[in-house]
């Protein structure tokens, strides 16, 4: 008597490779996030340096490095023209603020229903006149 299981190895199978898919997901897609913070960091410190730059001539004249309150978030926008993230500028005195987002689609989690998210970064950059004590 021969006994018929015909299909049954399929359930298993399919099972497996929808497990081995989210896996797979997890490691494309986490390692992307990961990938897209690092990214979203860089462009906020470097947006910031190019905010920073735009130092006040007359504040800097006067023996102060304060950042010019139109010219240093141009610089900002510029700079984050060019790159794939958004972002919003706040400067105070000396100090130039950047907050970044940068959106990161889901690949293969995307075909799980894992939507696509917003990664974000905050960084600040400081005008300085020369290379004093401490700040090398």
């Amino acid at each position: 008597m021969t006994r018929h299981e015909n299909g049954s190895i399929s359930v298993f199978v399919t099972v497996i490779a929808v497990a081995m898919m989210l896996v797979a997901g997890l490691v494309l897609d986490g390692g992307r996030l990961l990938s897209a913070r690092r990214q979203a960091d860089d462009i906020a410190a470097n947006a910031a340096r190019a905010g920073a730059q735009a130092i006040d001539e007359t504040s800097l004249r006067s023996g102060t490095a304060v950042i010019d309150a139109v010219a240093g978030p141009q610089a900002v926008a510029a700079y984050l023209a060019a790159t794939p993230a958004t972002g919003t500028t706040r400067v105070s005195g000396d100090t130039v603020t950047v907050h970044v987002q940068l959106g990161v689609r889901m690949l293969l989690l995307g075909l799980a229903g894992v939507p696509d998210t917003t990664v974000t970064a905050s960084r600040q950059a400081r005008a300085v006149q020369g290379v004093t004590a401490g700040e090398s």
